[in-house]
C-alpha cells in the first residue's frame, strides 16, 4: 500500500563490495539447508555493481539470515560481499509474508 511495513538492522556490503541502493523486488525465495546463511535466502532483482560472479551465480544480491562465522559481524556493520544479512528471526518473518514480486527498498 505504499508504506513501510517493517525495518530491520542488517549487515551490508563493504565499501569495495557495496550493497546496491534503490527499489528492487524479491525474485526468488529459497529455504536454506543448515549452514551459515540461516533459514532463508530471498534473492532480489538487484545485482552487484562490482562482482560479476559470486558463489557460482551472476552476482545477484540476496537477503539472508546468518549463523556460524557470519555472527561475528554485528548487525549495523558493512562486512558482506553485497548481500543483506539479517537476524534469522527477521528473515523468517519476511519469508513468511513476502512473495516473489514484493517490493524491497534498500537505503543507506
Amino acid at each position: 500500500g505504499g508504506r513501510a511495513v517493517r525495518r530491520f538492522a542488517a549487515v551490508v556490503g563493504t565499501p569495495s563490495t557495496p550493497t546496491p541502493h534503490g527499489l528492487f523486488a524479491i525474485g526468488e525465495r529459497i529455504r536454506q539447508p543448515p549452514g551459515v546463511l540461516g533459514p532463508w535466502a530471498l534473492h532480489l532483482t538487484a545485482h552487484s555493481r562490482v562482482l560479476d560472479n559470486f558463489g557460482g551465480g551472476p552476482g545477484r544480491v540476496a537477503m539472508h539470515g546468518r549463523s556460524g562465522s557470519l555472527l561475528s559481524d554485528p548487525l549495523g556493520t558493512a562486512a558482506s560481499h553485497g548481500c543483506i544479512r539479517l537476524a534469522n528471526s527477521a528473515i523468517s518473518w519476511l519469508a513468511a509474508r513476502a512473495v516473489e514480486g514484493t517490493p524491497v527498498v534498500v537505503r543507506r
